[in-house]
């Protein structure tokens, strides 16, 4: 049986959000989290204002790669409704995606110029979870967004004490992870082999490492 063909208008749509995520300037639907904070960036010294901006440039990078695998996680399945849900959780990390670019820029630093790569990467990976089945491409999302979480716990531990703008980025990020696993969990996810999971957090921590200097 020959595998259908997946539409020109899909394949285009997923080529314009690749674009728009590594070359455009993101957009969010909600608010930024941080906008009614009383810190301002100029209250951090020099020294916190450089190891803020690397914390969000990884946070920046793991939204970058979130985009690329519900994006071929969404044109892997054959699944209506699931298709669906992962392009609605893809509009809320778009959300991600833009409060961690907003953020790099009144810190005064920028993203990972590794960008295309980790988008390419990422991608590669979302379209071989697809290809094992839904409920394995959707263990593979509860598995990532439950190591996001985590380490999103972590940054909050790291962050300068008086960057409340940034952490409450993070705070919001945190609590939609959570509920990305959960719904996945839901629409029924298949636990991954613990080496799976294994080499999923090896590869996030090349990642994470690079992308807090590059």
């Amino acid at each position: 049986m020959r595998t259908p063909l997946i539409p020109v208008d899909r394949l285009l749509a997923v080529a314009d959000a690749a674009l728009r995520t590594v070359a455009g300037q993101p957009h969010a639907a909600r608010p930024l989290p941080s906008a009614v904070a009383t810190a301002q960036t100029r209250d951090l010294s020099d020294a916190e204002k450089r190891d803020s901006a690397a914390l969000m440039r990884v946070n920046h990078v793991g939204e970058v790669c979130a985009q690329a695998l519900y994006q071929a996680q969404a044109l892997s399945t054959g699944n209506e409704a699931l298709r669906s849900q992962f392009e609605h959780a893809a509009r809320e990390e778009a959300d991600h995606l833009a409060w961690t670019k907003a953020r790099l820029d009144e810190l005064g630093d920028r993203p990972s110029l590794l960008n295309p790569l980790w988008y390419a990467g990422a991608f590669a990976i979302g379209l071989a979870a697809g290809r094992l089945g839904d409920r394995a491409s959707l263990g593979f999302l509860v598995e990532t967004e439950r190591q996001v979480e985590a380490h999103l716990a972590s940054h909050l531990e790291r962050l300068p004490a008086n960057d409340t703008r940034s952490r409450q980025i993070v705070q919001a990020m945190k609590h939609d992870e959570a509920a990305h696993a959960e719904q996945a969990l839901r629409s029924g996810a298949r636990e991954l082999p613990l080496p799976v999971k294994g080499l999923m957090r090896l590869a996030a921590r090349v990642m994470t490492t690079t992308a807090h200097r590059i």
